[in-house]
């Protein structure tokens, strides 16, 4: 990139219109005294490579990627990071100096970063349970095992597809998957909501004794409002609550990591979104 030239970033998805990583990336900027462009792009279905191949060919740097194109961009890169290979999923495309577009998943380490650092959540050694089957739960099993947890359970309304992601991460430590049916008389250290369904206001099929008095809940949705996941949790005697808002920035700083080399503060960000979420 030419000297005193404006490096180029974005954020593809469909819809993208209420993104929060123009914001969160402005701030990185200005904090690690970065001149940088970054701005949020609306994508057509069936259209992400070609749009991304322009972007690149125009001088672009870097891009984010969220639904629904988070495996058409693991499709288009030209080298996968290990952790996007296995996830089956890329949110974060770069330009190498040799000129090829680099794939990488950066929801997992958001996640872990949120909950270790900066809530203070303990994995290690701890049962953990995983709620949801797809895209969102495939991208951070792999982090989470790395943790080293006690155990790890996957549970999905279709059990074959628990089984199946259980299966495919079960040389990183002991996973296991199967139904909501499963969970009867089971208790948990750490439960993590990878499902979209708070966003409609429902809530998966879990019994009440799940939670002990030291559980922690995780929903990686976020929300002004409480989801009616972590109502539930908090109904239910969980020790601490939270949403995803978190884990949205810290996988936003890992990103910025990636193409800047410098890792920014979260903290700040993380209370400016909620503030400005409305959200206490």
């Amino acid at each position: 990139m030419p000297m005193n030239e404006v490096a180029r970033y974005a954020v593809f998805g469909n819809p993208i219109r209420h993104s929060k990583s123009p914001q969160i990336h402005a701030e990185f900027a200005r904090q690690c005294e970065q001149s940088l462009q970054y701005r949020a792009v609306f994508v057509e279905m069936g259209l992400f490579s070609e749009t991304a191949r322009r972007f690149f060919e125009h001088g672009g740097q870097g891009i984010n990627v969220t639904v629904p194109f988070k495996r058409e961009a693991w499709e288009f890169a030209e080298v996968l990071s290990e952790r996007a290979r296995r996830a089956g999923a890329v949110n974060t495309l770069s330009l190498a100096a040799d000129g090829k577009i680099l794939g990488d998943n950066t929801d997992g380490i958001g996640l872990v970063r949120d909950m270790v650092a900066n809530l203070g959540w303990t994995i290690r050694d701890n049962c953990v349970l995983l709620l949801g089957a797809g895209g969102a739960a495939r991208g951070i099993v792999e982090l989470l095992l790395r943790e080293s947890p006690r155990c790890l359970q996957i549970v999905n309304r279709t059990s074959s597809r628990a089984e199946e992601l259980a299966t495919a991460f079960a040389d990183l430590g002991p996973v296991s998957g199967g139904a909501y049916e499963t969970l009867d008389g089971t208790r948990f250290d750490l439960v993590i909501n990878a499902t979209s369904a708070s966003l409609g206001g429902e809530l998966p099929p879990l019994p009440a004794s799940l939670l002990t008095e030291r559980s922690c809940c995780y929903d990686m949705m976020y929300a002004p409002e409480p989801t009616i996941f972590m109502r539930w949790a908090a109904q239910n005697t969980a020790w601490a609550v939270a949403d995803g808002l978190g884990m949205l920035v810290e996988q936003a700083a890992e990103s910025f990591y990636i193409w800047r080399g410098l890792r920014p503060q979260t903290g700040t960000v993380v209370a400016e979104l909620r503030a400005s979420m409305g959200g206490s």
